[in-house]
């Protein structure tokens, strides 16, 4: 087990639900992020696909150092978001997609890197590179049935599903066999709320 798996299987362990907090304001990242830690989940991923996302990061990391929780930066799938990410504070990185350059880089770094993956190439090219945790993204089209049938070929991979989950679907892919599901507005529906703590550590 690599040191990003020996990660991953420490975060996620009697875990079962992060947070992926896209597109919000730093006070709506914030209280969105309390939201999650307060809920119990572990994991909370914060976007960096462009620059304007740095300040809702920026304060979401000032938040998790005082609470001793987990911000990762999502959405590193170029070099030089590594270093920018690190600086700010990220404890982990998730990718859209698998890039053999960035997951070795953010190796070097010391940076938990966990690669998107939608088919079984996806998959082999993740392991080849060590991970044997990955992304399942984006899951809602890719669908428990796509899960089960990865997990056939592939029995030791560790899938978190992304994309597309709330509290109504979110147990289906569960029950399929992922190790852990990541929810964004349902964090923001207070109708989800009860049944998203009920997910978290079942």
């Amino acid at each position: 087990m690599n040191a990003s798996d020996g990660f991953f299987e420490r975060l996620f362990d009697g875990q079962r639900v992060m947070a992926i907090l896209r597109g919000h304001s730093p006070e709506r990242t914030v209280e969105l992020a309390t939201r999650a830690w307060d809920l119990g989940m572990s994991a909370v991923e914060v976007p960096l696909e462009s620059e304007a996302a740095y300040p809702s990061f920026r304060a979401a990391a000032e938040v998790a150092r005082e609470r001793g929780a987990v911000l990762g930066a999502g959405t590193i799938y170029r070099l030089e978001q590594i270093p920018a990410a690190l600086a700010m504070g990220a404890r982990f990185a998730f990718a859209p997609g698998m890039d053999r350059e960035v997951a070795v880089a953010c190796a070097d770094a010391g940076l938990p890197y966990l690669p998107g993956v939608a088919t079984a190439t996806e998959i082999q090219a993740a392991l080849a590179t060590g991970h044997g945790w990955v992304k399942a993204f984006p899951a809602r089209e890719l669908t428990p049935a796509w899960v089960r049938a990865m997990r056939a070929p592939f029995p030791g991979v560790r899938f978190v599903a992304t994309g597309g989950i709330d509290a109504g679907n979110a147990d289906t892919f569960l029950d399929a066999g992922v190790r852990a599901v990541a929810v964004g507005s349902a964090l923001e529906d207070a109708t989800q709320l009860d049944r998203l703590a009920a997910l978290v550590g079942a």
